[in-house]
């Protein structure tokens, strides 16, 4: 499975045609795609099935691009999506607005082939380790919090076998280990006790 494990990529664009070349090249690639004509079909079929790309035209006639980016960096769920803006020469000046509102790149129409998938596979590869990280993160951040570990040193009688804590005070060495870990403890008898009380059963 290739084209950094079949991501999804959504191409907004009002015409048709430019729609199925760009569709074409990208499931060839293998890419799963995902095609609207315009802004409002876009940021609807976002909300239902959030891509992990977004190709924008930026010229449309019912919300243009810039605005479409807008509203998707203004959505925390949709936030950290990518968005390549797809543009004409005549449309260059329009770029500076839509990296200030977060869009990561652009390719100019008409575009080539090659330097399109360049630009894609570097994005979605990009998103994708930092989706990973934050869920290694997100898992590291969840054993912490389930795990309460011991370390250094930790005084205990070598009589009665008690442990002091931090303030000071003597506790059973189960109930301080109760205290701080997760574990638990169920009480048995082990054979040289069992001897030393029971020798009869010896």
């Amino acid at each position: 499975m290739s084209a950094a494990l079949r991501a999804h990529v959504l191409i907004v664009d009002d015409l048709p045609k430019n729609l199925q070349v760009l569709a074409l090249l990208l499931d060839k690639a293998g890419y799963r795609v995902s095609m609207a004509l315009g802004g409002a079909q876009a940021l609807a079929m976002i909300a239902q099935d959030p891509p992990e790309l977004v190709l924008l035209d930026v010229m449309m006639p019912d919300m243009d691009g810039l605005e479409v980016c807008r509203k998707l960096k203004a959505d925390p769920t949709t936030a950290d999506v990518p968005v390549i803006f797809l543009t004409a020469r005549a449309e260059l000046q329009d770029l500076e607005e839509g990296f200030r509102i977060g869009a990561v790149d652009y390719v100019t129409k008409p575009f080539r082939g090659g330097e399109l998938l360049a630009r894609v596979g570097a994005h979605v590869g990009l998103r994708q380790s930092l989706e990973r990280e934050r869920d290694l993160r997100r898992s590291l951040e969840t054993a912490l919090a389930q795990v309460r570990s011991l370390s250094g040193l930790l005084p205990i009688c070598s009589c009665c076998k008690k442990i002091r804590d931090d303030r000071g005070y003597w506790n059973k060495i189960e109930a301080y280990i109760e205290e701080h870990s997760d574990a638990g403890f169920t009480h048995g008898i082990c054979p040289e006790c069992a001897r030393n009380l029971y020798p009869e059963m010896g």
